[in-house]
């Protein structure tokens, strides 16, 4: 494994914990609503060519629970914050589902720290007439097996055991998605209107049987998104990063190239 570690800092008032580690330009990847977790092997994919940054958002993980954190917008300021205070430059900005809308919402706000963009299978918009998947009323299971194709993958997920510390994390995860993402259900009205702001190289990645946001949310985006790029990637379902990790570096390493 690269390299890497853990470290605690004061942003904005808020302990944040950030995994950081390998070489190379810089790279932030933006969590989903699982939330971070251990260094995994994607991350280990990432930072083979990247000085990977990977924060617990304000309310996940072992980050703080701010009294400020009431939506998307208090957490994309944040990360403007983040990336002043931490002097990232030249940052090819990655987001998987709610770490993808996250990307979109820092980027209509500014993009001057930020070299490329890819969003993974990301929520913030919502499609007429194509319905979402609903993880707040599945149950646990059903939530993991509609993650995944591979119901290998999606068995070994559900016979880990975690310990009370871990269920613990998990509650406080789910609780602060469901603060930023609960009504309306995982999108901003608003955000559409402003995609066009977004001026940096931008790859869109979709599995192909999302069951969470389907295909024709990568369709949009890549419409409202000026010249972005979608590969929908095959036999995949929401979690790219681990499910298809080559591809989803593949589609990583493409537009950062096409951006240096």
């Amino acid at each position: 494994m690269a390299d890497h570690k853990s470290e605690t800092i004061d942003i904005s008032g808020c302990k944040t914990a950030i995994l950081r580690g390998g070489s190379g330009p810089t790279m932030l990847f933006l969590h989903g609503a699982g939330g971070a977790g251990a260094w995994s092997p994607y991350m280990d994919a990432l930072a083979a060519n990247f000085d990977l940054v990977v924060p617990s958002h304000p309310g996940f993980g072992m980050s703080d629970t701010p009294d400020w954190l009431d939506n998307m917008s208090d957490l994309s300021f944040f990360y403007l914050d983040l990336m002043k205070q931490l002097d990232l430059t030249d940052t090819h900005v990655v987001g998987n589902s709610l770490g993808g809308w996250l990307a979109m919402e820092i980027a209509v706000r500014s993009t001057q720290r930020i070299k490329s963009l890819t969003l993974a299978s990301p929520a913030g918009i919502h499609v007429q007439g194509v319905p979402k998947g609903d993880i707040f009323l599945w149950d646990p299971e059903t939530r993991v097996r509609n993650s995944f194709v591979n119901q290998t993958m999606a068995d070994a997920r559900l016979a880990a055991v975690p310990t009370d510390a871990e269920a613990d994390i998990a509650l406080k995860n789910h609780f602060t998605t469901a603060k930023l993402a609960w009504q309306p259900r995982f999108y901003n009205p608003d955000l559409r209107k402003w995609l066009h702001r977004i001026d940096v190289p931008t790859m869109i990645l979709w599995g192909d049987s999302d069951k969470i946001f389907p295909v024709p949310y990568g369709h949009a985006l890549k419409e409202l998104i000026p010249g972005a790029e979608l590969r929908v990637i095959a036999d995949c379902g929401h979690l790219i990063h681990q499910e298809k990790t080559d591809e989803f570096i593949a589609g990583v390493n493409a537009i950062a190239g096409a951006a240096s």
